[in-house]
Parts: structure tokens; C-alpha cells; sequence
């Protein structure tokens, strides 16, 4: 597929669709701050009676991520849009789909995604129906071989991962997301149940009909493989979470990179510029 540079941003395009899909993380801040050019985005969207969906795979309910942005100084008028992997993740949970109790992995912070049935969370994970993982315990953030040796006598029970991400970059600094304990789990040969992007059903729940859409995002392998599997137009934004990738030679690493991935794109930018 032939994609294109919009050196006269998003305004040269916004026209021909209908909604847009925008990830929060990597295109609209980077864990610590906004990126006043992807505002600009949104205003003018806004504007110009566009509609337009803040997707992201945070492991929480829409009214926690806004709690977020707000520390980020956010403009509230935007907060109806959001839609995340754990909005699309409740239903199933709240309708005991997966069984009854469940075993909690990840921190403290994420536990606003199941306060409704907090009562069926058990301290003992042999006591557990299935592993609802919505990210890394804090005292091992960092190290994946924890969670390959705690879980391998587990795989007999279904995993629910709430983020598929694997890895976010909070400013500068590399951080593991539930992604990641959810392929260890796969490789000692257990179930995950995946909500949020590349996976339909988060999209489902923002697109109804038969819009033209733009899904614009900085991770191939979820905003960017998405868009694929839903035959959405794409924006793919270079300095995000595969920034390193980009650092040089911006054209011909992508070129090999959307290969490797398998993956194809409509439009590319450095960031999200109207």
C-alpha cells in the first residue's frame, strides 16, 4: 500500500471521514504530558462537528482515565469521548462470563475497574476461577521471570488481560504493561482472553455503522493492527512508542518495519499535527 507524509497535517485530510479513533497513550501524551499539537487536533475537530473517539487501552474505566488527564490539565469538554480496554472488559466481568472468583494481577491502582464485584476477588489465587490481569505487581515491575515462575502452575485457568500493550514509555522511561505477563502466560501454554485494541470489540462499541474512519495511533501492534483487521483507514505517528525505531532515515525504516509487521498505513506523521 502506497502512505503519505502530511506535511500539511491532519487538516489536509480530516474531510474525507467521518470519526476518528485516537489513542491517549504515545499520540495525545506521553504519561507526563499533553502534546499541545494533537490538542490542536482536537479542537479543530471539534470545530468542524467531527466526531471523534480517545481509545486507549488503559485497564480502567473511563471515569479513571479522565481522573488522569485532569492532573495533565485536560480541557473536560473532552472527556465524553473516552472509551477504554476496561469499559470494554466490564460487561463480561460484571456477567461472571469467566466464573466467580478471581485472582488479581497487577497494582493497586487499577482496582476501580472491578469495584462493583470487588467482593468476588480472593487473596488466594488456588481459590480462583480465573487471573484478571490489568498490569505488573509493583514489587516486580520489573522483572518478567517473576511472572513466568508464578504462573506456570496456573495455566489451567483462563487469564483476562484488560491492556494488550506489552511496553509504554511514561516520558522517557520504559515501563512492562499487562501485555507482557499476558504472552508469558500464552508461552507456558495457558488461555488469554484479550480486551481492548487490536481486538474488535473496542471498536464495536465506538463505530455502529458504516462510517469512513481514521484510526490514528503509535503502536503497530495494537492501534496500527487494529485499523488493519477493521479495513480502517490508518495515521501511524512515528514518535511514539516505537520511536527509537524512527530516530533516522524515517522512510526507510518504516518502509521495512510495516513489512516485518505485516502491516499497512494510509498517512504517517512525526506527531499528531492538524
Amino acid at each position: 500500500m502506497k502512505y503519505k507524509l502530511l506535511n500539511n497535517g491532519l487538516k489536509s485530510i480530516f474531510e474525507k471521514y467521518d470519526i476518528f479513533i485516537i489513542d491517549l497513550w504515545g499520540v495525545i501524551h506521553n504519561g507526563i504530558n499533553l502534546h499541545q499539537s494533537a490538542m490542536e487536533v482536537l479542537k479543530n475537530l471539534k470545530i468542524n462537528n467531527k466526531e471523534f473517539f480517545l481509545v486507549s487501552n488503559a485497564p480502567r474505566p473511563r471515569d479513571s482515565v479522565a481522573n488522569f488527564l485532569k492532573t495533565l490539565k485536560m480541557n473536560e469538554e473532552y472527556f465524553e469521548h473516552i472509551y477504554t480496554s476496561g469499559d470494554a472488559a466490564l460487561e463480561s466481568l460484571k456477567s461472571k462470563k469467566f466464573g466467580n472468583k478471581f485472582f488479581h494481577i497487577g497494582p493497586p491502582r487499577d482496582f476501580d475497574l472491578f469495584m462493583e464485584f470487588k467482593s468476588n476477588k480472593v487473596i488466594n489465587i488456588n481459590e480462583s476461577d480465573y487471573l484478571l490481569c490489568t498490569g505488573l505487581f509493583n514489587e516486580h515491575e520489573d522483572n518478567l521471570d517473576y511472572y513466568n515462575s508464578f504462573l506456570k502452575n496456573y495455566i489451567n485457568k483462563k487469564l483476562i488481560c484488560t491492556n494488550p500493550d506489552l511496553i509504554v514509555y511514561r516520558g522517557n522511561k520504559e515501563e512492562y504493561c499487562a501485555g507482557s505477563v499476558a504472552k508469558i502466560f500464552e508461552n507456558l501454554g495457558g488461555e488469554v482472553i484479550y480486551f481492548g485494541k487490536p481486538y474488535p470489540e473496542i471498536y464495536n462499541n465506538c463505530v455502529k455503522g458504516k462510517e469512513k474512519v481514521l484510526a490514528i495511533g503509535d503502536n503497530l501492534n495494537t492501534d496500527i493492527k487494529g485499523a488493519n483487521m477493521m479495513n480502517y483507514h490508518c495515521l501511524f505517528i512515528l514518535n511514539g512508542i516505537h520511536k527509537n525505531l524512527f530516530a533516522s532515515n524515517n522512510n526507510l525504516k518504516l518502509e521495512e518495519t510495516l513489512k516485518k509487521f505485516n502491516l499497512n498505513i494510509n498517512y504517517y506523521q512525526n506527531q499528531l499535527e492538524w
